[in-house]
């Protein structure tokens, strides 16, 4: 049976993490369709992974099967569940990574703790749980085994507290660099359809001006802030690397004012 299984880890591409877990998912259904959404999460940063899986995901078909795996509670614990709404599946650990990505999916779910090691690997690892339980799982989801044999019915599962952006009294908006992708741009938490009149955005002791529509409307190697694809305030620099320039990390405070 040829399903969509993707995978988003933090497991980089240099030890064969991801590999392994496709081997596993080809092993049980060498029909399956693997597709990469990203490895290249900052170790254990479950907000970033849940903010990058949730812009995403909503774009795959009805019926795909999403692996998650940024965990750094493997072998505690921490449960390791599966989730369906309507056609989708979600197989991730218990630690809110997939909780931002249900507003795709305004449906009713389920969800069940996956407690039936017949559909995991013979070994179970308490250091990879991707390999062991997450991609055999996604692989038997794949062939058409029902949520409900892969374990227990539970309705406690992990809601991610993300931090949104606030806005303080003076009227400003604060939010906070939550990914810094490729290229050196810094995505916020500041959703753009909240910015209104406010188009001075402060960090890192610099102010720039204007809320820009294309990188285009800066010159080479200007700073500028616009709204990115994901929706939220972005900050660049023109065919250049934002982070680098400002000297930004994830989790450095944006604040935007008039």
């Amino acid at each position: 049976m040829n399903r969509i299984i993707t995978l988003t880890t933090d497991f980089g591409s240099s030890d064969g993490f991801v590999g392994t877990m496709k081997g596993v998912i080809l092993n049980i259904n060498p029909q399956a369709s693997i597709v990469d959404i990203t490895h290249d999460i900052a170790p254990q940063n479950i907000e970033q992974g849940a903010f990058l899986f949730a812009n995403a995901c909503g774009f795959f078909p009805a019926n795909t099967i999403h692996v998650v795996v940024v965990d750094p509670g493997v072998g505690t614990s921490r449960r390791p569940i599966a989730m369906q709404i309507g056609e989708t599946f979600f197989v991730a650990p218990d630690n809110g990574v997939i909780a931002p990505a249900m507003t795709n999916y305004p449906l009713p779910f389920r969800v069940v703790h996956l407690n039936r090691p017949q559909f995991f690997l013979p070994r179970v690892s308490h250091t990879f749980h991707g390999r062991d339980i997450f991609a055999p799982v996604a692989a038997h989801l794949s062939l058409g085994v029902p949520l409900d044999a892969l374990g227990d019915a539970i309705d406690d599962w992990t809601q991610l507290d993300i931090a949104m952006a606030t806005r303080d009294t003076d009227g400003a908006i604060v939010g906070k660099v939550v990914h810094i992708d490729r290229f050196g741009n810094l995505i916020t938490n500041i959703p753009g359809g909240i910015l209104g009149g406010l188009t001075r955005v402060h960090l890192a002791g610099r102010v720039l001006i204007g809320i820009r529509q294309t990188y285009a409307e800066a010159a080479l190697g200007e700073p500028l802030a616009l709204v990115s694809s994901s929706g939220t305030l972005e900050i660049a620099v023109r065919n250049g690397n934002a982070a680098v320039a400002f000297g930004i990390e994830i989790g450095t405070t944006v604040r935007v004012t008039s």
